[in-house]
Order: structure tokens, then sequence, then C-alpha cells
């Protein structure tokens, strides 16, 4: 678990870089063989969009549900975790998309509850790093999640908009080595460069909220998928059952 002093930092700046492998070599080759079976099938979609894949392959709720992830979240979610969704990402090299300074909360607006105490982590399943477009974030600016937007070029960028005006002297950029992860806090303002270098950039998200935020029923929701992770429910939320 995380010590008091992380913990701070996290509350603080709105992120924590966790240096420490999280998964074992044997575990993490595992994970990095079904995400190139999922980039293999992707079809059309861009390498970028591999969203929900767990929805479609129940192999990763070992990752998603072990323990390894959920002791890394408990300090900051609760006991009580739920799991909301998870995502691969792939930046391809030279042609990888930028993204646009954003908040995921403001993408599941309406959604949710709450949103103070929704965790990220960004699982680096090979090295992310300033050639090749890791994640950069403002820190402190987690205390919002609902910024105005203006309207992207989907073409050079992976969101249709973004937060403009953010000052990016500030940035602090996520450099992770292979199984090193990032924790953010869900209304952190962040994004990526795109992946100017020869080196594709590939990462899982894995997020996490409050087993006590409700799950709203509005038709976003309809047919989204959540898992009781750790501890018990009491926001009257339905979850799908551990296949395990």
């Amino acid at each position: 678990m995380l010590d008091q002093q992380a913990i701070d930092f996290y509350r603080t700046n709105g992120y924590y870089l966790h240096r420490d492998q999280l998964f074992s070599a044997e575990k993490l080759d595992t994970l990095e063989q079904i995400f190139d079976e999922h980039l293999a099938d992707k079809g059309d979609k861009l390498s970028d969009e591999l969203d929900t894949p767990h929805f479609r392959d129940p192999r990763l709720l070992d990752f998603l549900l072990s323990d390894e992830v959920l002791d890394l979240v408990e300090p900051l979610v609760g006991p009580d975790i739920a799991l909301w969704t998870s995502h691969f990402i792939s930046k391809d090299p030279q042609v990888g998309r930028a993204t646009p300074w954003h908040e995921d909360s403001a993408y599941w607006n309406g959604r949710l509850s709450e949103y103070d105490r929704i965790v990220t982590v960004w699982l680096a399943l090979g090295p992310s790093d300033r050639r090749n477009g890791c994640m950069r974030v403002i820190p402190g600016t987690h205390d919002n999640g609902f910024s105005e937007y203006v309207p992207t070029d989907k073409t050079t960028q992976t969101f249709h908009a973004e937060i403009p005006g953010v000052d990016e002297s500030r940035a602090v950029y996520f450099e992770l080595e292979r199984g090193q992860c990032s924790l953010h806090d869900g209304r952190i303002i962040h994004g990526a460069e795109p992946n100017t270098s020869d080196l594709r950039r590939t990462g899982y998200t894995m997020r996490y909220f409050p087993a006590s935020v409700k799950v709203l029923p509005v038709p976003a929701n309809d047919g989204w998928k959540i898992w009781l992770a750790r501890g018990r429910d009491s926001a009257g939320n339905t979850y799908q059952p551990d296949p395990r």
C-alpha cells in the first residue's frame, strides 16, 4: 500500500508515480500478450481506441480485480471499491495522435453521483517517456473536473474537444518504465503529446470508484458493466458477477 507521504502527495497534487513493479514479470507478460491480441483484432479502429476491453475479455478481470492493484488504490478510494472501466492505450510510432488537455470526469458528467475519489491506474506495458508521447498532467487541477472546452481537430487529436488556455509550463511528464504505473485523480487536467518516435507507447488504464457512489440510471450508462472489486456496496448499484 501507499505510505502516508505518498497519500499526502496524491491528495495535494492529484497524482502519484509508483516506481515499483505492479505485477510479477510473468503476469505482466500475460497482460501484454492479451493486449497484443486485442491490437491485432481491432479491425479498422485506431489503436488508441481500445476501450473497455474487459467487457469482452474476462481474462482481464484477473488483473483489474487483483490484490496488487486494489491494495494500491484502497488508501485513495477507501475499503469499498468498484471497478468503473479500463482502456488499452496505444500510440502508434510516428503517427499516434495527440491527446488534448482534458479531465476524465468531464466525459462521465451526469453518470455518477460523485467524482472526487475516482482513481485511474495507468500501467506502462512498455517504456513511456517524452519521446513517445507519455502522459502529462497539470498538478493541483483536480478540484473542479468540469472545465470549459473548445472543439479540436480529430484527425490530429484523440478527442473532439480540449480545455483551452492551459499553462503547459507547469506540466509534469509521467515517464515510466515497463511495469511501473501512475495514479491520477479523475478530475485532474492531463493530456499527451503525439508519438514522434519509432517506439510504440502502450498502457493499460484501470479505473476505480468508491462503492458508496451511485451509478445513475441515465441512457449513457445503459449496458455499462461494473464489478464490486472489494468490500461492500452502499449505493444500491448492480454489479457483474466475479467469474474467477
